[in-house]
């Protein structure tokens, strides 16, 4: 049988109330008082109800995080897995739950946050690979409910992290210049996510900086899957370029198979380089050169920032939070010079 808190009180010596303000963490309780209660928690196996607790602290300490994308991406896309493993870890060490979300294109976003955020049941909400013209966001908003997005947002109240998408993409596109390419191609994700357009920002900035002519027939958009990112480098062929700037790894990996199916070999006929250094990075023939991003950190550091939004606590409760991690590039080998003329390519 479950100890009570009646047992609980007596097993540190304190009175029932004060049991209580330690599981809610209500600042008065001395640390001396509150340790030897958390103490006797822990021996008596104590747990408290988890609707009790937050009908006393107005919270249910249980976070939604949002991914507008189809079960069937979200489980082969390995940038999901990672994300959640991040967040889930920083949920764990918080005590509170995360629930996932997802919704396809025929729910309304008037919808997903009716299910969401009117639930009663969400402390906050994590919003994640949202596009710009969901939706979701302006009703967040509207409504105050606490919620942060992964990924830069425009609106200049909203918390959000990120990773430096245009250094990260300058990074990648330098390295096909030292290497002495000069027709380059890009496979962008939806240009309506601002990952994308950032990358996309970052590739034509470097473009522009060596005074090197930006085709527009030399970029693809994609979707951020891999076939998208065959379909794309499919296109991309009929321009002939010596190397190709995919916005994620997936569409990387769709590209170089688009490749191999034009009877062309990576990276001796096309360099090709990626974003994100997903496990599948290293497990493609040839490796993949990459511009690798904490994709952890991203799942973990969004959770961390909202709940210390949700409590109130800390430089993060009052300040609106623009967080953008460093990336770095990881070479390995399916970047080469571009074939010599005369050679399989000119």
């Amino acid at each position: 049988m479950d100890s009570t808190l009646e047992e609980v009180a007596e097993r540190a010596g304190v009175s029932r109330s004060t049991v209580s303000r330690v599981i809610n963490a209500h600042p008065s309780v001395r640390e001396a008082t509150r340790a030897r209660v958390e103490a006797a928690i822990q021996e008596s196996g104590y747990r408290p109800h988890a609707v009790a607790r937050s009908l006393a602290t107005n919270r249910t300490h249980i976070l939604g995080m949002v991914i507008p994308e189809s079960v069937s991406r979200l489980f082969t896309d390995p940038y999901f897995p990672l994300m959640l493993r991040g967040a889930t870890e920083a949920c764990n060490s918080r005590g509170y739950q995360l629930i996932l979300s997802l919704f396809t294109a025929s729910v309304t976003p008037s919808v997903m946050h009716d299910r969401l955020a009117r639930s009663g049941y969400l402390d906050g909400v994590v919003a994640a690979n949202t596009s710009l013209d969901d939706g979701l966001i302006p009703r967040l908003l509207e409504d105050g409910i606490p919620f942060i997005t992964v990924g830069r947002h425009p609106v200049d109240s909203v918390d959000y992290v990120d990773v430096d998408n245009v250094g990260g993409a300058r990074m990648a596109i330098e390295h096909l210049l030292r290497l002495g390419h000069r027709r380059i191609g890009t496979i962008t994700g939806p240009l309506s996510m601002t990952p994308a357009q950032d990358r996309l920002d970052g590739f034509r900035s470097v473009m522009v900086a060596h005074r090197l002519p930006l085709s527009e027939r030399l970029v693809a958009e994609g979707d951020f899957t891999e076939a998208g990112g065959r379909a794309a480098m499919t296109r991309l062929l009929e321009e002939e370029p010596t190397a190709v700037f995919a916005a994620s790894d997936s569409m990387a990996i769709g590209a170089i198979k688009a490749i191999r199916n034009a009877n062309l070999r990576v990276p001796e006929d096309i360099s090709v380089v990626g974003f994100d250094d997903v496990p599948s990075a290293v497990s493609i023939e040839p490796e993949l050169t990459t511009v690798r991003q904490p994709i952890e950190r991203l799942g973990q550091l969004a959770v961390e920032i909202l709940i210390s939004r949700i409590e109130g606590k800390g430089h993060d409760a009052v300040t609106t939070q623009r967080i953008v991690l460093p990336t770095e590039l990881v070479v390995r080998k399916s970047c080469a010079e571009p074939p010599r003329r005369g050679g399989p390519r000119t």
